[in-house]
């Protein structure tokens, strides 16, 4: 009997006007690319959107979120999803709910960021922030790379142990948007194949200890972008 393959539940935010692009590259590496999981749904806190255009588009089920947005329903969405790894592409919400009594478990939840962690997360630092803040760092002379971090979730904003670090070179003549666009063109490379390791369960981790971090043998968590992937 063939192995079944991994369910993915993707939380994408999105806004009423588009978003949802990181959604999109992992459904499309799903069918024939890197990733060898299957989509089962998609989960935007906008009803209708970027996301849910991608989801109708793309023929992939889609779920709407509204206030509140507590733990009970995260538990339930997830439940109801039937998924073995839950990945947050461009969700901007604080997740509640973890438990490793079920299945929805900082084991079995996955984000990734737009920034080098720890240095440029929590609250407050996602999306254009995130491009704002590393600018305003590399002109002050304290850094000269952003990154694209893949971590897993635990119940603090941006702490859950990195499993991925691309580094990425601040341009001179960067501004936020530009630099923006380029850390997004590389997670859009990046993020299915990634992602396809911690679906299969290569990248792992007890859930509670950092140290437990398992990745495969000559995996280097961190890289260094070369160029722009464009």
């Amino acid at each position: 009997m063939p192995k079944l393959k991994p369910k993915i539940l993707v939380f994408a935010s999105g806004s009423a006007e588009g978003g949802g692009s990181g959604f999109e590259k992992l459904v499309e590496a799903s069918r024939g690319g890197p990733l060898d999981a299957e989509i089962v749904a998609v989960v935007s806190s906008h009803a209708n959107g970027g996301v849910r255009e991608r989801a109708d588009r793309l023929g992939v089920p889609f779920t709407h979120f509204p206030l509140p947005r507590e733990a009970a329903d995260y538990q339930r969405i997830a439940d109801a999803s039937g998924a073995t790894l839950f990945t947050l592409s461009g969700w901007l919400k604080m997740v509640k709910g973890l438990n490793l009594a079920t299945g929805f478990s900082p084991k079995t939840v996955i984000n990734i960021h737009p920034g080098p962690l720890p240095e440029f997360g929590g609250p407050g630092l996602y999306g254009h922030h995130v491009h704002e803040a590393v600018m305003e760092a590399f002109k002050a002379g304290e850094v000269t790379h952003s990154a694209v971090t893949m971590h897993f979730v635990d119940e603090v904003y941006d702490r859950g142990p990195a499993f991925f670090r691309l580094n990425i070179k601040v341009e001179a003549g960067d501004t936020p948007d530009f630099l923006g666009a380029r850390v997004n063109r590389w997670e859009h490379r990046c993020q299915p194949e990634i992602t396809n390791l911690v679906a299969h369960d290569l990248i792992r981790w007890d859930g509670i200890n950092p140290a437990s971090l398992v990745v495969p043998d000559g995996y280097e968590i961190e890289r260094w972008a070369d160029g722009d992937p464009s």
